[in-house]
């Protein structure tokens, strides 16, 4: 889920449970805030459990509420966990250390100690793509046997790899990727931890009920169907821009506003976004 700030940049608590009230309204059984598309690395930590406080108030008693605390500082994440915890989040979503590249068994030593510290399921997040590092199958293997990691978002695209940990393993996975939904569903994924969520999710609750009753011919034509609003929204500049642009041009926030680096889409990506969203079937 994105963070809404003011023009100002300052956090929009409003505006993240008016959010967070339309996500769950369309289908959305659960909501990952304080993310990289909630620009987690510029929010404060006193910011985060504010989001968590808000997001439990609006949606708290309908939808389950899961909360990065990922860091690459295994003492801060463990602190961020700890907080996560005490403001009520049902679980953690921890990303791989990123920029500092720890061999694998500092991954692991990193997870399970994150995963030790509260008595909260922990859903790992694997993006080598922002992070500059996989996590290894042999390493996810490992963390499979720690009670709490329960979970796998998975944003690596290594087809070959998750059918072996699924195979050798409990863990849940949730594509982390919106290209690949339809195709990790078809192996074994539970769900999606998606961005183009904000504004198709009830096409991709139709998308995964098809595929649990194996009518694969009709999630197939959901997915070919919103291939211009995944290409729109993750393809063409960074994420959070695009779907913060795609909710204000639907109505849903006021303010497209973003903090630096990132910056708000341009005049002609919002047309762009706009056509695409329309093809799509998204909007009128």
């Amino acid at each position: 889920m994105i963070t809404p700030f003011r023009p100002d940049g300052s956090l929009d608590l409003d505006a993240a449970q008016k959010v967070a009230t339309k996500l769950v309204d369309q289908g959305n059984d659960a909501l990952v805030i304080n993310g990289t598309t909630g620009e987690a690395p510029t929010t404060t930590d006193e910011e985060k459990v504010r989001l968590i406080h808000a997001t439990l108030e609006a949606v708290g008693d309908r939808a389950k509420v899961v909360t990065g605390v990922g860091s690459n500082n295994t003492a801060h994440s463990v602190e961020c966990a700890k907080a996560a915890e005490a403001a009520g989040a049902h679980g953690l979503l921890v990303v791989t250390p990123y920029y500092n590249k720890p061999p694998q068994e500092g991954i692991k030593l990193h997870f399970t100690t994150v995963a030790d510290a509260t008595g909260l399921p922990v859903m790992v997040y694997d993006i080598p793509g922002r992070t500059g590092v996989p996590i290894t199958t042999e390493t996810l293997l490992a963390l499979a046997e720690h009670p709490r990691i329960v979970a796998v978002k998975d944003a690596k695209g290594d087809i070959a790899g998750t059918t072996k940990v699924l195979a050798n393993s409990d863990l849940f996975y949730y594509c982390g990727a919106d290209e690949l939904n339809l195709a990790w569903l078809s192996i074994g994924a539970v769900g999606l931890a998606s961005v183009v969520a904000h504004v198709a999710g009830p096409q991709y609750r139709e998308m995964i009920d098809a595929v649990v009753a194996g009518d694969l011919a009709t999630a197939q034509q959901i997915d070919r169907r919103l291939v211009p609003a995944v290409e729109a929204i993750m393809m063409r500049t960074q994420g959070a821009i695009m779907v913060k642009a795609a909710l204000k041009l639907t109505g849903v926030i006021e303010h497209g506003t973003l903090r630096s680096p990132l910056v708000e889409a341009s005049a002609e990506q919002v047309d762009w976004l706009a056509t695409d969203l329309k093809t799509a079937g998204l909007t009128a």
